[in-house]
């Protein structure tokens, strides 16, 4: 089976392609779509749709796992990524991929057996499960792939 996992966001958005074949995971490919403060937010939203779009055509995942929306203080980037998550439901929907929803704490308790991890304990464990030579940067890759490495493992 093969996951792409996503950690969205309106300036970068991680995504992750997870495989699992007799009992191993397996990093297929992952990368991140970036946008810029100088396209207007309806063209951020479209480069995220249209690049996804085109990674899940390539990759042929059969689901899509995607981070839940968490805000504590800053009820602007919520909505910001919950636009930015929303395209990405939409790209997902579009090509047929079923989605599944995991929130932060989900994933870093699988990753690391601890729900409060930092993001380095994450991405250090992340390289381990994957057998990957280094952990991938930037952090939104590492989580993406932290996720659908969860929904594969649950």
């Amino acid at each position: 089976m093969r996951v792409i996992g996503i950690d969205p966001g309106t300036a970068i958005t991680g995504w992750g392609v997870v495989e699992l074949n007799n009992g191993i995971l397996k990093s297929i490919g992952f990368g991140c779509i970036k946008t810029t403060l100088e396209r207007s937010k309806g063209e951020r939203l479209k480069k995220i749709y249209n690049d996804l779009l085109a990674v899940i055509t390539d990759m042929k995942p059969d689901a899509m796992a995607i981070e839940k929306i968490f805000f504590n203080i800053n009820v602007k980037t919520a909505l910001s990524v919950g636009q930015a998550r929303g395209v990405c439901l939409l790209a997902a929907a579009i090509a047929g991929v079923p989605t599944y929803e995991y929130n932060t704490s989900e994933v870093k308790s699988f990753i690391t057996g601890y729900g409060r991890s930092t993001k380095s304990e994450v991405a250090t464990k992340v390289k381990e499960i994957l057998h990957l030579e280094e952990i991938p940067k930037p952090d939104d890759v590492t989580d993406a792939l932290a996720i659908a490495a969860t929904h594969l493992s649950l």
